[in-house]
């Protein structure tokens, strides 16, 4: 086990740094999706559901085999990173847009008509107004989002990334050390889920006082 660590750690840098990546993708992609669908822009808010329904009805692993396999048939190739960073986004902007559609329809909208005949800009009522009373709500949904999502990274190793995972298997294939490699891995996403988890708790806890 002392021997494999490295191993484990250099392979649990890339999953950071992919579930990173891929989450702050996500929340920016989210995000917008959320108010297309808020403001019910009319075509866009069309495309914005189809792209909800069509991520959150298809496993990763599918989207990933598409990106990796499936496009370089019509002469696209992606390096497995990118595949892999695409994918999560991908999955993570659907479950983040509805995470934070749920925030902003909690806001009243005797609180925006209000606003709005104080002469505040759409912009204003955003910032000031909409997101600090949604995100209260969002941010319960959010955490357990960013939870998933490094979760779902676990599949990326399906394209030849060496993730934790893969580095799991391989180690089991070479040495047939299958209790101490699995106690390794779940080490390795208990190390990192468990502060996530207690800071997002702490957050939501400080901002509903800050709130309040």
């Amino acid at each position: 086990m002392q021997n494999a660590i490295p191993t484990f750690l250099k392979a649990l840098w890339l999953t950071l740094h992919l579930s990173f990546f891929g989450i702050v993708f996500s929340i920016i992609l989210g995000f917008f999706i959320a108010l297309i669908q808020f403001y019910k822009i009319r075509f866009l808010n069309a495309v914005a559901q189809g792209y909800i329904e069509l991520s959150r009805n298809t496993p990763l692993l599918i989207q990933l085999f598409f990106l990796y396999y499936g496009l370089p048939q019509i002469g696209l190739k992606l390096d497995s990173y990118i595949c892999a960073l695409i994918g999560i986004t991908f999955l993570g902007g659907s479950y983040m847009a509805e995470s934070f559609r749920a925030g902003l329809e909690s806001v009243g909208k005797i609180q925006i008509e209000s606003g709005r005949s104080l002469g505040l800009s759409e912009k204003q009522l955003v910032f000031s107004i909409i997101l600090p009373q949604s995100l209260m709500v969002s941010l319960p949904y959010i955490g357990a989002n960013v939870i998933f999502l490094l979760k779902e990274t676990s599949v990326v190793s399906a394209i030849a990334l060496v993730d934790v995972l893969f580095v799991t298997k391989d180690l089991i294939g070479s040495y047939y050390k299958t209790n101490e490699t699995l106690l390794l891995l779940v080490l390795c996403y208990l190390v990192v889920l468990l502060p996530l988890s207690i800071v997002f708790s702490m957050l939501e806890k400080h901002y509903k006082k800050f709130l309040g």
